[in-house]
Parts: structure tokens; C-alpha cells; sequence
């Protein structure tokens, strides 16, 4: 089973990284920007990613992603995932190359990133097979393909032009959100460490390798659409309402 999940992982690990860069390659092509620009745009995030990727494998391998024993210990899978997520926002909407690409991806390509949500399944494979606690792989698991569902349909109604297109990709913005918050603290409440309250008998394994690359690395990426479109939501629907 270890290899089957270690190469589940290895498989995300190039195809999210890559799906990202399409969409910013996208975006940045259709931003007409120069040479220097359109290589700034894209060979950021690549070198970004895939550094961040090479260090959060390692620092899954030695165990640093796993629930800090006590209150003070420092949580390093936290930093990676909300550091990650912030950093890339950053790039996205506050540098001028980062906003002239954005502003070039509708919400339906943004929010279609939330598709592949739906490998949380493995969580319920986990279940099954008796190596991750139902506690944990019922909610995040459910809650990842619900995500990805979401996603799906909002993508579908940006496409179609649909009026209610605007509310779906807000409600695929909540629930993918939800997802992660009760992902986190499920996933905290059952692994070993400091608030293990849940599933003394079969602790959760999300925090060590391979599995730890989803909080640690996959969670962050999908952490960095899911800002980047609410924050194009809230400049859309500031625009719409500012008076002429």
C-alpha cells in the first residue's frame, strides 16, 4: 500500500504543479505581454513550485509535516501550506505581471483548478484498506470530491454564460474553503501530537510521507486559486458597484 500511495502522490506532484503553470502560460499569453515579461510570468511560479515541491518531499521524509507534539512546537505543515498559499496570492495580485495575467483568466478557468480536488478519494481508499481513521477520511474525503464537483459545475456555468455563473463560483470558492478547515482540524484531532482526541487505535497517517505532501505541498496550490478568485470576485463586484 505504501507504494501505491507514494506513487498517487508522485503522479499530483507533476500534474498540479503543471496544470498551474498552464493556467498562468494561459493567462499570460493572452495578456500580450513582451519577451521579458511573459518569461517572468511563467518561469516564476515554475522555479517557485518546483523548489517548494523538492523541499516539501524532504521535509515529508524526515517527518517535519507531522502534528506538533506539544502547543509550542512550531508547525511546520501549516507554514508550508498557508505560507505557500499566501506567497502565491502575493505573486498573483500583488505584482504588476502577476495582475496582468489574472486579469486575463476568467472565473470558470480559475475555479475549474478545484476539479481535481476529487484525489481526496484516496482518503476513503485509506479508509478502506484500514490505515487512515473513518473520523478523518469520511469528512476530508466527502468533502474533497464535493469540492471537486463544485468546481466542475461553476466551470460548467461560466462556460454556458449562466446567470446564477457568479454564485456557483462563490459557492465553489465556500465549500472548497470548508473542505480544507475541516480537513485540518480532523486531521489534527486524529493524528498523534498534541490534540489527539480522536482515533487512538488507528492514528491518522496525513502527516507522514508520502501522504504528508497533501497538506504539506497539493493543499496550498489549491489554497492559492481559491484566494485568487475571491479576491477577482470582490475587484469585479467593486468595479460593478462603484458609482460612475
Amino acid at each position: 500500500m505504501s507504494d501505491a500511495l507514494l506513487a498517487y502522490v508522485h503522479v499530483f506532484l507533476i500534474l498540479l504543479p503543471g496544470l498551474a503553470l498552464a493556467v498562468v502560460a494561459m493567462g499570460a499569453q493572452r495578456a500580450g505581454l513582451g519577451r521579458a515579461a511573459l518569461a517572468r510570468a511563467v518561469l516564476a511560479p515554475t522555479c517557485i513550485l518546483a523548489l517548494w515541491g523538492a523541499l516539501a518531499m524532504d521535509l515529508s521524509r524526515r517527518g517535519t509535516f507531522m502534528v506538533p507534539a506539544t502547543v509550542l512546537d512550531p508547525p511546520v505543515v501549516l507554514f508550508s501550506m498557508l505560507g505557500g498559499a499566501a506567497l502565491l496570492w502575493v505573486l498573483a495580485t500583488r505584482t504588476q505581471t502577476g495582475r496582468a495575467v489574472v486579469a486575463q483568466l476568467d472565473q470558470g478557468l480559475l475555479v475549474a483548478f478545484q476539479i481535481p480536488r476529487v484525489m481526496g478519494a484516496i482518503f476513503l481508499v485509506g479508509w478502506a484498506a484500514g490505515i487512515i481513521p473513518w473520523q478523518f477520511a469520511l469528512l476530508a474525503g466527502l468533502g474533497d470530491i464535493w469540492a471537486g464537483i463544485e468546481g466542475y459545475r461553476a466551470w460548467r456555468a461560466c462556460a454556458d454564460g449562466a446567470a446564477d455563473a457568479k454564485a456557483k463560483v462563490l459557492r465553489a470558492n465556500i465549500v472548497g474553503l470548508a473542505d480544507f478547515v475541516v480537513a485540518v482540524l480532523t486531521g489534527i484531532a486524529t493524528s498523534e501530537g498534541f490534540a489527539h482526541l480522536m482515533a487512538h487505535e488507528t492514528p491518522n497517517i496525513i502527516n507522514l510521507h508520502p501522504l504528508a505532501m497533501f497538506p504539506g505541498y497539493f493543499v496550498a496550490i489549491f489554497l492559492a486559486f481559491h484566494f485568487v478568485s475571491l479576491s477577482k470576485l470582490r475587484h469585479d463586484f467593486s468595479r460593478v458597484s462603484a458609482p460612475a
